[in-house]
């Protein structure tokens, strides 16, 4: 119970502090989720995206 005492008067107790959790708690979440996706698409992908066979079409200078 003190652990529930202790999130409440960090995080819910003031409506400020409140809002301010919720959207930086999404913030976090959407860099997260972006950076995951793209990592799977990624690796799902390797070998047939165009920075992985630029070489060779692109001649070097």
């Amino acid at each position: 119970m003190a652990f529930a005492n202790t999130v409440y008067n960090a995080f819910f107790r003031r409506n400020s502090v409140y809002v301010s959790t919720i959207f930086a708690g999404a913030f976090a979440f959407g860099i997260g989720f972006d950076v995951a996706v793209t990592t799977f698409y990624d690796r799902w992908n390797a070998g047939k995206q165009w920075q992985d066979i630029r070489h060779k079409y692109v001649e070097q200078e």
